[in-house]
């Protein structure tokens, strides 16, 4: 704030001292002593003096004292505030730093190791626990081994048979389902000790591959794939994938590194991993929800219209020849084998989950099945309301020209999405 005069009080801006000898230079002198001496008494710390410029003298020290104290505080403020924007940037800076490892340690990204290393922790944490018998942990160790050098899955997490078991299931059913559509056959893959966790999109490949190998259609472009691969030559196939050239902005937020980690995957990488192996596929994106209550009917009706396509006829049981779909919604994936449509015309799709054990797939294969099981499959529209959806849908192969233009194209991928 400007100083203020202290005479009248006014603010005297920047030229206080010529303010008060031009309006107040009068009152500077004081009556005398008594003894023929003038007095002046000093405006600002009433000193007197004899001597009138002794007292201008004595006011200009005044003046210079109140222009260092103004300068003083306002380096002091300066400082203060420079200090504090440091301080709050480097809060900051950590603050982001914290989050940034977070986020690493969340998709698999912090280095911590991969399938193997969490395969013998998780194994070695159960023998601790009186869970496992060495003897057990040393077989399972060498079959993990062999399973890693061979590039093959072990099989340990299959359950076969599902598909065909529903179909005799839905056959004798007479309650509520109208008709349901079932994919071509299909075995479910659950996640286990060296993938729990983060592993459900390398298991939901699995279960889409299982479908293709059953297919002569794709023996072509599957010929140097006959058995489903572990997770870790998973990881490799995507990253040769990269290396072919497709999705580099997706292979940059991996840094161009699937192999050792425990690095989560999505659409993308399925799209990619499935196109260089000539398959042909599409992403659909159901970027909002586009019914009541936050939920998706445009993605049940798509479905839907995916399965029954190709079909003919009245029959209530439709078992296609149409590959499952692979489902991703943040955080987690699973595989689309069917879609049920209720006798008030409501729809429900019928998932298999990587996060569900082989016990449980296990009561699904009972011919004489109640029907209880299916609630490990069955999601309804009020079911499924997250924001975002994606489906990777398999139609068709591709030529080698096709692949490549593809692989072009990717370099801008982008999803179809569903208005």
């Amino acid at each position: 704030a400007p100083p203020e005069c202290p005479f009248c009080g006014e603010a005297a801006g920047g030229e206080l001292e010529e303010h008060v000898r031009a309006r107040h230079g009068h009152l500077l002198g004081a009556p005398g002593t008594g003894n023929g001496e003038q007095l002046y008494e000093c405006p600002m710390c009433s000193l007197t003096c004899t001597n009138i410029q002794i007292l201008e003298e004595h006011v200009d020290l005044h003046f210079e004292e109140h222009s260092f104290s103004e300068g003083t505080d306002l380096e002091l403020a300066q400082q203060l505030q420079t200090e504090e924007d440091e301080r709050q940037r480097s809060e900051e800076e950590k603050r982001e730093k914290e989050e940034f490892k977070k986020l690493q340690r969340q998709y698999g990204l912090d280095n911590s190791g991969g399938f193997k290393q969490q395969f013998l922790k998780n194994m070695e944490r159960e023998v601790d626990r009186g869970r496992m018998q060495p003897f057990e942990y040393h077989k399972r160790k060498a079959d993990m081994m062999e399973s890693l050098a061979s590039g093959i899955d072990d099989g340990k997490t299959k359950t076969s048979g599902v598909i065909e078991a529903l179909c005799k299931y839905y056959q004798n059913e007479n309650k509520d389902v109208r008709r349901v559509w079932l994919s071509a056959g299909v075995d479910h893959f659950h996640s286990s000790l060296g993938d729990r966790g983060w592993g459900c999109g390398y298991r939901n490949f699995q279960m889409l591959l299982s479908s293709l190998l059953q297919n002569s259609f794709y023996n072509d472009c599957l010929r140097d794939t006959t058995l489903i691969p572990s997770i870790p030559k998973i990881q490799s196939m995507i990253e040769d994938a990269w290396r072919e050239g497709f999705d580099p902005h997706g292979a940059s937020h991996f840094n161009n590194r699937l192999h050792g980690s425990k690095a989560w995957i999505g659409a993308c990488e399925i799209y990619s991993l499935l196109t260089s192996l000539r398959i042909k596929c599409q992403i659909i994106d159901f970027h909002k929800p586009t019914g009541p209550m936050g939920t998706h009917p445009r993605l049940f009706e798509w479905v839907l219209h995916y399965y029954s396509t190709d079909s003919e006829g009245s029959a209530k049981v439709v078992c296609t020849s149409k590959p499952p779909i692979y489902l991703q919604h943040q955080g987690h994936s699973r595989t689309v084998v069917g879609i049920e449509e209720k006798k008030n015309k409501s729809l429900c799709l019928l998932l298999f989950d990587p996060g569900c054990s082989s016990q449980e797939m296990q009561k699904l294969l009972k011919q004489n099945s109640d029907g209880t099981g299916l609630k490990l499959l069955r999601k309804f529209v009020g079911s499924l309301k997250e924001k975002q959806y994606q489906i990777v849908a398999v139609d068709g192969a591709l030529s080698v020209e096709e692949k490549a233009a593809r692989c072009r194209a990717s370099q801008v991928l982008t999803s179809e999405k569903i208005p």
